[in-house]
């Protein structure tokens, strides 16, 4: 998808909302962003969120106020709704609504059109969500991500005491990039508006794994003999929360792999939008090493 280039292949004057600038997603948005020469704001919780180099509004997306100031002169929003409850978004979407800015908004595959209620509540508050921005007339791009291959960062610290990842099992899905959901992300947020593609579209990579496969991957990239360990929901939900993590969203994350269908659908979608295929599983596992060591 082109972007809106001027002579020298940079944006015009483009000026970008980036809200999750701390996440997996969101940093490598900022990064590519600003790389390519645009404006970038973020909105983050605290000042310990803030970039070197990125103006900053401190504040949540529950704050209409902040919301309000951080859309001063914004082109364009890339927004993450971070909560399990869509009442809060309401006010979120009256600012948008004002500010009239193109809004990216990263949802999830989980989403089913034809379902009258979705597996789980990621998925039912993502759906949720694009119902929202649609009835609204903000006419949002919807990116639907597969399982993030980030979510393995999530297994470090049990790697670096042993060799088995214990967990929930997870019905398998196209795995993704990171990288590949941000460059996808920065070519609709710069696209010029006659080359605009709503979607939604489907971002998933190349193969369609096990959380036992990814385990498989990440050893080989390590050199090392790991095995996933899967836990029933009882054992996974007493661990999680043991561990610190708001019972909501251990609720949730139990919910999602419980509830949540096998998915093995493979898209282009990436290709489409950055002029590359999506990346494997096993390249990411080989960029991160050096995290589980």
């Amino acid at each position: 998808m082109p972007e809106n280039t001027g002579p020298t292949g940079s944006p015009c004057g483009s000026s970008v909302l980036v809200t999750g600038a701390t996440g997996n997603v969101g940093r490598e948005v900022v990064d590519r962003l600003r790389a390519r020469g645009a404006r970038v704001r973020c909105l983050v919780r605290g000042q310990g969120g803030r970039r070197p180099g990125v103006e900053c509004v401190v504040g949540d997306l529950t704050d209409p106020g902040a919301v309000r100031e951080a859309l001063v002169d914004i082109d364009a929003v890339f927004l993450i709704w971070p909560l399990l409850d869509v009442a809060p978004a309401h006010a979120l979407i009256a600012e948008l609504t004002v500010a009239a800015p193109r809004v990216v908004y990263l949802s999830s595959t989980a989403v089913d059109d034809e379902a009258v209620r979705q597996s789980d509540p990621i998925a039912h508050v993502h759906a949720d969500m694009e119902a929202l921005l649609h009835d609204a007339g903000l006419r949002p791009v919807v990116l639907r991500s597969d399982t993030l291959a980030s979510n393995a960062r999530g297994w470090v610290a049990q790697l670096r005491v042993g060799d088995v990842v214990s967990g929930p099992e997870a019905a398998r899905t196209a795995v993704v990039d990171e990288r590949d959901v941000a460059d996808a992300a920065v070519a609709v947020l710069l696209a010029q508006h006659d080359q605009l593609d709503h979607g939604p579209h489907v971002l998933t990579g190349p193969d369609v794994l096990s959380r036992a496969d990814q385990v498989a991957r990440l050893g080989a990239a390590l050199r090392r003999d790991l095995r996933f360990h899967a836990l029933s929901a009882d054992l996974a939900r007493s661990r999680m929360l043991a561990d610190g993590r708001p019972e909501p969203l251990v609720e949730a994350l139990i919910a999602a792999s419980v509830r949540r269908p096998e998915s093995t659908r493979t898209t282009d979608h990436v290709e489409r939008l950055t002029g590359r295929p999506a990346g494997t599983f096993a390249t990411w596992a080989l960029d991160h090493a050096a995290e589980f060591s």
